[in-house]
């Protein structure tokens, strides 16, 4: 029986470093898979972005979600890097609509304990949705690891990511890494963490675990038996 799945980046590329091979993988078995990216470097940020780069930008994003075949795709583009600027209200409200339209069964979402404060502005704001006497449907929630800021996250028991789901995505490692070449100015050459190096290295040794080539690993923190 399908499943409605929603795939959470706080930046456009955080769903292809972090589950790429899942989001392919449910995609295959006739799962109805759908994006929301909370934010994007649009013209109006501080960092500055011309319209050129901006609307490039914009097309590659649209690319991305082509390429996996997203039933849906919602950009809330908000201001990257910015997240602390925003009211916890106003995030919440914005991203309930989305999760209200979507009705997902299951949710994966970054991991609460990133360095990026976007990333753990993200997450409360996402989890902050999903209550499960509002939002039944919602049967299953996991965060996923991202390349450069999951890893880097303080040494601390509260701040661990602590894997307990893994998913093969042998079959999928290749289209995956073909998806996150199209972020080209997000790519870092070997040994650095955003490298296709690093990108097999994480799958291989999450794979490891559960005696396959290549695993995306997962840590589910609520599920409906």
């Amino acid at each position: 029986m399908s499943k409605i799945v929603l795939f959470v980046a706080v930046h456009p590329d955080d769903e292809s470093f972090g589950c790429g091979g899942t989001i392919l993988k449910h995609k295959n078995k006739g799962d109805s898979i759908n994006w929301l990216n909370l934010t994007a470097r649009t013209k109006d940020h501080p960092g500055g972005y011309n319209e050129e780069r901006y609307q490039k930008r914009v097309a590659l994003t649209r690319r991305i979600a082509d390429s996996y075949g997203f039933e849906r795709f919602h950009n809330l583009e908000l201001q990257t890097g910015l997240l602390d600027t925003y009211s916890l209200f106003e995030l919440v409200n914005r991203i309930d609509s989305v999760i209200s339209e979507v009705e997902p069964e299951i949710i994966y979402l970054p991991n609460r304990s990133d360095v990026h404060t976007d990333h753990r502005i993200g997450f409360t704001a996402v989890y902050s949705t999903t209550k499960s006497f509002r939002k039944p449907y919602i049967k299953q929630i996991l965060m996923y690891e991202t390349l450069s800021e999951t890893e880097f996250a303080p040494a601390v028991p509260e701040s661990m990511f602590t894997p307990n789901t893994y998913v093969d995505i042998t079959d999928y490692m290749a289209r995956k890494l073909e998806i996150v070449r199209m972020y080209d100015t997000e790519l870092m050459p070997a040994p650095m963490p955003r490298s296709e190096y690093a990108i097999k290295s994480l799958a291989g040794y999450r794979g490891s675990r559960i005696g396959v080539r290549y695993a995306e690993a997962f840590q589910s923190i609520y599920r409906v038996l």
